[in-house]
């Protein structure tokens, strides 16, 4: 057959479309296929040159940012414009969670690092989605939620070893 002709015909496998890609984002793993079909529908895709801005500190947060290729710097600045930078991101990795939920400014600025493609989840897309589809978007959320909960479990581990590690710096100091 013409090569041509064969491209046109032969269908994309699986493992290239944009489901099969959310279905190994952690927060998205437990998906059947029709949740992850309307999760498919209500994202975004968008490229994005390198070093462009996704949002900054302080923007009202409206949605995430989940990294099909490319790489993502967070970072925060302080009152004297000091940058203190907080993860490099990549592809499967996800940002801004936190503002599917809660209308608040956001507390890091997310700028890419290399051109990158980003599949954007927003809050209004998810309401929408609830009014269409409760319970495939009760289980999105719960993965989500998931997700969410796991990584405040680990801050609050890592907390517990610093006040731990602190107290035993001081507990030295004041013996000496």
């Amino acid at each position: 057959m013409n090569p041509f002709w064969q491209n046109i015909f032969r269908s994309n496998s699986y493992e290239q479309t944009l489901a099969y890609f959310l279905s190994t984002v952690p927060a998205f793993n437990k998906l059947e296929k029709r949740e992850l079909a309307v999760l498919e529908n209500i994202v975004h895709v968008r490229k994005y040159q390198a070093d462009e801005m996704i949002f900054s500190q302080g923007d009202i947060g409206s949605g995430m940012y989940i990294i099909r290729s490319g790489q993502v710097r967070i970072y925060s600045q302080d009152d004297q414009n000091k940058t203190s930078e907080q993860a490099i991101l990549e592809a499967g990795d996800f940002f801004g969670e936190i503002a599917l939920t809660a209308s608040r400014p956001r507390c890091a600025s997310a700028r890419t690092l290399e051109s990158a493609v980003l599949v954007g989840l927003f809050r209004s897309d998810i309401e929408e989605a609830i009014r269409r589809h409760p319970a495939s978007s009760a289980k999105i959320m719960f993965g989500l939620n998931r997700v969410v909960s796991d990584r405040l479990l680990q801050c609050s581990l890592q907390l517990e070893e610093l006040k731990k590690q602190l107290f035993n710096a001081q507990e030295i100091n004041a013996n000496d």
